[in-house]
């Protein structure tokens, strides 16, 4: 592999963005592999139980579950269900970052909607795992191979994690929704195409967009570890084409809204909007001015961008055009 000259972490004109970038290449097996993935992972019962309950909102009953991960380990999840199961008009399974999760995001759930959150494995301190829970440590375990890929298994994990909700709350199938960002939304893009229970989705600052790019350009994210372990082992280069947030939304047919930013210093922005032109589907797009930034200014786009996700998803189906 040729290399690259790395890029100043920078802010790219929305014009540029705008402006699809030629798509990734992607292994001829791209669709088998995952197939073979969903067969194997996400299909059948899954194993869960409850751990605890959780102090209760005035809408939802909260607790904390295990489940049979796709890794062959207990998984963690929080559930949140409304007080009265008649209520329930949508389900929604929530990824996280590359930051893990500790609880619900009580915020992302409205009144009639029951919710899963599940902990990708390895990124839950109460659990066990064969995977590291640096997000540094955690994007290269496995990744000499694309079965042992930490990646697959975060995938897998949202089709489980799907299961166990539905079986807690079978109102909730025909509605089920998925929302994610950064490594979630990535996450969510690979684990989406091949899922037919979901209804719509919302991915923000999706990471794992278009590494042809990507690897191109220094970050504050988990990228950088992926760039610099390349430099002593390209032979992995190649698995990380099936692990491609922007190759995998081609093959997306839901109605999909991504919240892509114009500054981003942990997920080069170019791969974020390169998931969003690769959608086929219904889509929205929200433009945020940054993305992974403390301060007010990064404060404000998370909550702008959270408010626009939830009302997409719960926008009625003839707005969807």
């Amino acid at each position: 592999m040729t290399p690259v000259p790395s890029e100043e972490l920078t802010e790219y004109s929305l014009s540029a963005l705008l402006t699809p970038l030629p798509p990734p290449e992607e292994p001829v097996d791209f669709d088998d592999f995952w197939r073979a993935t969903f067969e194997e992972f996400g299909t059948g019962p899954v194993a869960w139980e409850f751990t605890q309950d959780l102090p209760p909102t005035e809408t939802h009953r909260l607790a904390e579950i295990r489940f049979h991960s796709s890794a062959e380990e207990q998984a963690a999840a929080y559930a949140m269900v409304p007080h009265a199961i008649t209520d329930v008009r949508r389900g929604l399974v929530i990824g996280h970052g590359y930051g893990g999760r500790t609880g619900p995001d009580l915020d992302r759930v409205p009144a009639d909607t029951a919710a899963i959150f599940p902990v990708a494995p390895g990124t839950h301190a109460g659990t066990v795992s064969r995977f590291p829970a640096l997000p540094e440590a955690h994007v290269l375990a496995g990744i000499a191979r694309r079965d042992t890929y930490s990646h697959r298994f975060s995938a897998a994990d949202i089709w489980r994690a799907a299961t166990v909700l539905l079986d807690m709350v079978p109102a909730a199938a025909g509605a089920l929704d998925f929302s994610g960002g950064s490594f979630g939304g990535g996450i969510g893009a690979m684990a989406l195409p091949w899922d037919g229970r979901f209804r719509r989705a919302s991915l923000d600052v999706p990471s794992f967009g278009d590494h042809t790019v990507r690897l191109t350009r220094r970050c504050t994210g988990s990228g950088e570890a992926v760039r610099e372990h390349l430099r002593q082992h390209p032979e992995a280069r190649s698995v990380l084409d099936y692990f491609d947030a922007a190759t995998s939304a081609r093959r997306l047919r839901l109605p999909v809204h991504v919240s892509a930013a114009v500054l981003d210093p942990a997920v080069d922005p170019r791969g974020q909007f390169a998931v969003y032109h690769a959608l086929t589907g219904p889509r929205r797009l929200s433009i945020r001015a940054a993305g992974h930034l403390a301060g007010p200014i990064g404060e404000l786009s998370d909550r702008l961008a959270l408010q626009e996700g939830i009302d997409f998803l719960a926008m009625p189906d003839e707005r969807l055009v």
